[in-house]
């Protein structure tokens, strides 16, 4: 069985060619068995290549996407440990791979036949540890 990274990784490559937040989200879906719709996926479409100007990693915001989805009932502010995590995986984000930027994260690991699997991977290595260690919450839905 794949790991979230190396799912995510498969669905980022060029074989299928999502961009790094369809591919987090889509690899999720998958390994947690999440059951989202296609109009789901298609949220994500403008997110990839830091929000298609070069801002916020999509990686990061497909894994806060996912978070979202699987640890909260109904609305963010019935849950505040949602922010707490957002917050988390934010800053083991930034810690890892020293910054959020998308453009900058491409000077740092991009290139051009694997793109950025280095930062898809890493990614969603950081979210499947933080999905193992919150699964159990009972403030979160249960997987």
């Amino acid at each position: 069985m794949n790991s979230l990274a190396e799912k995510a990784v498969i669905y980022y490559s060029q074989t299928h060619n999502f961009n790094c937040a369809e591919a987090t989200i889509k690899a999720a879906n998958d390994i947690y068995s999440l059951n989202l719709s296609k109009e789901t996926f298609r949220t994500m479409a403008a997110f990839g290549g830091g929000m298609g100007v070069g801002s916020v990693c999509g990686a990061l915001t497909g894994a806060l996407a996912v978070l979202g989805v699987m640890f909260v009932n109904d609305k963010a502010h019935e849950n505040l440990k949602t922010k707490e995590m957002a917050n988390e995986f934010f800053n083991k984000f930034v810690d890892k791979l020293g910054t959020d930027n998308c453009t900058k994260l491409k000077e740092i690991y991009r290139d051009d036949i694997t793109k950025c699997d280095v930062v898809v991977r890493y990614s969603n290595e950081i979210l499947e540890e933080m999905i193992l260690d919150h699964k159990n919450n009972d403030q979160g839905k249960k997987l």
